[in-house]
């Protein structure tokens, strides 16, 4: 014990002490690797969940007689609990600790996966769905802080390319394995089967994770700046949100978003003044941090807001079963499980900006690749753009994480964690209603010449607006007793337009890709991600 209080009082930016006695002897508790596969757990079952439900969308939607703004919900009301409350939950482990925060979560998240499993409302859904946001965000940065209060300095690129890998493959593998329970048992299932994984996590986190707390952790809460911050974070959420249904120039949209930065100012201003702030602003004085957060931000708008369109692709334009639309998606899932290890030791070994750079431009490449998809793309070409997306994402999901976190005080890592964490989220809200708003305007734009170009009836304002709203997600608007040669007709005028709308969202999101390369030029290696443990078990 006496070892480890000395390495946890490490104060930030400091090198750990050596060891007073000799170092501990090897068990469960405490042990690097095995609170790595413990926090891998945990973390697995959030990331999971981010897209495992977009396979079942299509699922919930029949089954609930749900709208597509309803099917869009169960994913956003998600990502805004998450965004709104990421940074307060770090902030929480770093106060009463990660280990703590973890075991809460973890129990949290699978609970509200039960509950959905048994709701037989759409409200109900989307009720649960913000519950689950709010135990995953105290889940996450929890792990992040765990892993860098275990794991020393020379160690933790590889622990958090394992980390990064776990949470990137299982952000791609959602729709496999949504696809095999959707289509083999039903959609609840792909809430229930958090609930045994939610409990091993437990099992394992009370039995192995071990309460890591830094000397000069926060000793009281900024309550204020939390309600300043999550006010902020809110509009702005909303904002990307509502946007694609209010319209990007309603005032509506910009009333929150103006709201939002004028918290964010308010905010900003508050935290110079309190003793002990939520985020204390110097951190974004280091340069390799605020771009880490930005990079992180560009990543998933490219990462998530394309991945959105591809499920409705595979399923609705390529007629695939969920199970086949999942296992066309195993290229991209089977690289970033390849990739994040091996980019976390190309990290230790090179530093950060290169592989973060080189990540980002092979993005772009895949991205452009898919703006090039047709109705008939065979699976060859699918995959090859695929891959060369995982590929690229491997190094950024763990390089701009270690940015973050090793650029922040040990004291700090939980809230270091929850901006990390943040990042993606608002990316991902922000990916998902741009791209959304992008393909809803070409489609919009181009549906009413198309259906006029194949000779096809004319539609009243409002057939026109449903019949919109369909090829958004590839499904063509064919109602019962059409002719079969009129149904043809509509079904190849719904997809042309869908893919039409696709390829520019694609294009912008490589636009979005390739502005982050200049970004991750400005990244460095983490300053105190010394500040960690010492060699302990490993």
């Amino acid at each position: 014990m006496t070892s480890q209080t000395a390495i946890d009082s490490t104060g930030p930016g400091d090198k750990a002490p050596a060891p007073s006695g000799p170092p501990p002897a090897p068990g469960l508790r405490g042990h690097p690797w095995l609170t790595l596969i413990t926090v891998a757990v945990g973390v697995m079952m959030v990331a999971l969940d981010g897209t495992i439900v977009a396979i079942a969308n299509p699922a919930i939607r029949d089954d609930l007689h749900a709208s597509f703004a309803d099917v869009q919900w169960i994913t956003n009301s998600y990502f805004l609990a998450l965004a709104v409350t990421l940074i307060t939950a770090g902030k929480l482990g770093d106060r009463f600790g990660h280990r703590q925060t973890f075991l809460i979560g973890v129990t949290g998240f699978a609970a509200a996966s039960g509950v959905i499993g048994l709701s037989g409302s759409i409200a109900a859904v989307v009720t649960f769905r913000v519950f689950q946001g709010l135990f995953g965000a105290l889940l996450m940065p929890a792990a992040l802080g765990v892993l860098r209060a275990t794991f020393p300095a020379e160690k933790l690129n590889m622990a958090i390319g394992v980390w990064g890998m776990v949470i990137g493959a299982s952000t791609a593998a959602g729709p496999i394995l949504g696809g095999i329970l959707v289509e083999h048992v039903n959609w609840q299932s792909v809430f229930f089967i958090n609930v045994p994984v939610g409990a091993l996590a437990l099992l394992l986190g009370t039995l192995i994770l071990l309460d890591h707390r830094a000397e000069n952790a926060p000793r009281s809460f900024d309550v204020l700046g939390i309600a300043l911050l999550s006010g902020a974070m809110f509009c702005l959420v909303w904002a990307l949100i509502k946007a694609p249904a209010w319209g990007w120039g309603a005032g509506r949209t910009w009333m929150f978003l103006a709201v939002s930065v004028l918290l964010f100012v308010l905010f900003a201003l508050w935290e110079t003044r309190v003793a002990e702030p939520l985020i204390p602003l110097r951190l974004f004085r280091s340069v390799p941090f605020s771009a880490g957060a930005v990079l992180m931000v560009l990543m998933s708008i490219a990462f998530m807001g394309g991945l959105f369109f591809v499920t409705f692709y595979l399923q609705n334009v390529h007629g695939m079963s969920p199970v086949d639309a999942g296992l066309h998606l195993l290229p991209l899932t089977g690289m970033m499980i390849v990739g994040s290890p091996l980019a976390g030791a190309a990290i230790t070994r090179l530093g950060p900006r290169i592989p973060l750079a080189g990540g980002m431009a092979v993005t772009a490449v895949a991205l452009y690749g898919m703006s090039a998809l047709e109705v008939d793309t065979g699976s060859a070409l699918l995959s090859l753009w695929f891959a060369l997306l995982g590929l690229g994402l491997a190094p950024v999901m763990v390089g701009a994480t270690e940015v973050i976190v090793g650029n922040a005080p040990m004291e700090l890592s939980g809230v270091a964690g929850g901006l990390q964490q943040a990042a993606m989220q608002i990316g991902s809200s922000l990916g998902t209603a741009v791209l959304g708003a992008v393909m809803a305007s070409r489609v919009d734009s181009d549906l009413p010449g198309n259906w006029a170009d194949a000779g096809l009836p004319k539609l009243t304002p409002g057939q026109l607006a449903q019949a919109s709203e369909a090829v958004q997600v590839g499904v063509a608007p064919v109602t019962k007793g059409i002719p079969e040669p009129v149904a043809a007709k509509i079904t190849a005028v719904a997809h042309d337009t869908f893919i039409s709308g696709m390829s520019l969202a694609s294009l912008v999101a490589a636009g979005v890709a390739a502005a982050a390369v200049l970004v991750a030029l400005l990244t460095k290696r983490g300053e105190n991600a010394e500040a960690g443990a010492g060699v302990g078990h490993i």
